[in-house]
């Protein structure tokens, strides 16, 4: 009997558990997770700044410039800056107002996510990397690649940035016509139908796609021309312009608002 009490002790019948909550992976459903999670927070912080410099970019100027003085002494007319211009907001519409429009940003991360993950797995599994060594025609098949990618996600995703754009731009006549995402889809298709999604959709994909291309043929000839082999970290600065030219593409796609 007391051998038996002590086999089935709390320690021994919580132990394998343990073992298999230790030796657990994380999957491809966590991993997007995290990822999604981690977008819709950059998303919410960086909002404000989005949302400032759309109505900068419609040419929205509620505040007089100020007066001030370059390096050299010239007096010249500033025009306000990120927190001048929000505080005009708060201001306006209180704290909540610098989150308009986000909703439908969050949405539109979130199927990115999703799209993004599911066409890159059918990607890998139909094209199959057979050239390893840092050639043009590698450097074309996964610009390509990722141009499909980033095609089909703006396709799927466009509708909801019509309607955070349209949202925030509503600041500037001071308009209620778009609330919630819900009321803002249906105000868009009585209005317009399935067309009002996808305004300014074409210029927005070619954007993007000139800038991906761009981007990443100059990171292979900045790897290629310009990075000698001799050069003891050659690798290394292979890898970061790889990494800085993404981050300058990533920079493009989440900046890029079209005056809708």
């Amino acid at each position: 009997m007391t051998s038996r009490v002590l086999m089935e002790s709390p320690e021994n019948l919580h132990g394998p558990a343990v073992g298999v909550a230790q030796d657990a992976t994380p999957t491809t459903v966590d991993v997007d997770t995290a990822v999604f999670l981690l977008g819709a927070g950059v998303t919410t912080l960086t909002h404000p700044l989005l949302y400032v410099k759309l109505l900068i970019q419609v040419g929205h100027e509620p505040l007089p410039p100020t007066v001030g003085t370059t390096m050299f002494g010239r007096r010249v007319l500033y025009l306000p800056g990120f927190l001048s211009y929000a505080q005009h907001i708060v201001k306006m519409d209180g704290k909540r107002g610098l989150l308009r429009g986000l909703s439908p940003r969050i949405v539109s991360s979130a199927i990115s996510t999703v799209v993004r993950s599911k066409v890159k797995q059918q990607i890998d599994v139909l094209f199959k990397n057979g050239d390893q060594q840092n050639s043009l025609r590698k450097v074309v098949k996964e610009t390509s690649h990722e141009m499909i990618i980033q095609c089909l996600s703006r396709v799927a995703t466009h509708p909801f940035h019509v309607m955070s754009v349209r949202c925030m731009a509503q600041f500037v006549g001071r308009e209620v016509k778009y609330g919630g995402m819900l009321s803002c889809m249906v105000k868009i298709f009585k209005e317009e139908g399935v067309a009002g999604f996808y305004v300014g959709l074409i210029p927005h994909v070619l954007g993007e796609v000139l800038f991906l291309w761009c981007c990443n043929l100059l990171a292979h000839f900045i790897n290629t021309y310009a990075v000698d082999e001799s050069f003891s970290q050659a690798s290394a600065v292979r890898s970061y312009t790889k990494f800085v030219m993404g981050i300058a593409t990533g920079c493009r796609t989440s900046s890029s608002v079209a005056r809708l």
